[in-house]
């Protein structure tokens, strides 16, 4: 698991040259933007509840077999089995945000996700889904577009933030794909 630090480290140790040029540019960056990051990443935090139940209930209305009887969210115990999943993978989208790498989320969370979701018949159409509408829920409430819980952000530009938040929950999508 590796932050931003950390990466420019193991990228410099790889290519055995200190870290210079465009890499200790990219931390300056990563420092001076340090407050957008915390206030982004709190602000995702603070609503995940909101934002994952809303992508389940999104992904619902859009396939109302998921709640029909032999549907995969049709009794409370799965139903509450797909929140936990959302809320689980929005929570490592954070971390990843917070540290400003992936790693965290593909190793913790990412690896052999499909696979499980294969096993115990998981509809991954559905989930890649939820996922789309939970990246949508989250650069929303970044970019402090959300019409609900709408909470102060810094001044300031924050679609970097959000694009690298989105560029996430496309890992996710891709893991599942």
């Amino acid at each position: 698991m590796l932050d931003a630090f950390s990466r420019a480290v193991v990228t410099a140790d790889a290519k055995t040259a200190p870290i210079g040029g465009s890499e200790l540019a990219a931390l300056k960056s990563f420092i001076a933007e340090g407050n957008k990051r915390l206030d982004a990443v709190n602000c995702v935090a603070s609503n995940a509840s909101c934002i994952v139940s809303d992508s389940v209930a999104g992904m619902i209305c859009e396939n109302q077999s998921l709640i029909q009887s032999g549907g995969n969210c049709y009794t409370n115990r799965r139903m509450a089995a797909c929140l936990r999943d959302g809320e689980i993978i929005l929570r490592y989208v954070t971390y990843a945000l917070l540290a400003g790498d992936a790693s965290v989320l593909d190793d913790r969370c990412l690896n052999g996700l499909r696979e499980t979701y294969a096993a115990l018949g998981v509809p991954t159409a559905s989930a890649i889904r939820a996922v789309q509408i939970m990246k949508a829920c989250a650069v929303a409430h970044i970019n402090n577009t959300a019409t609900k819980r709408k909470m102060d952000t810094p001044q300031g530009d924050c679609s970097a933030l959000a694009a690298e938040a989105a560029s996430y929950f496309d890992r996710v999508i891709s893991a599942l794909s």
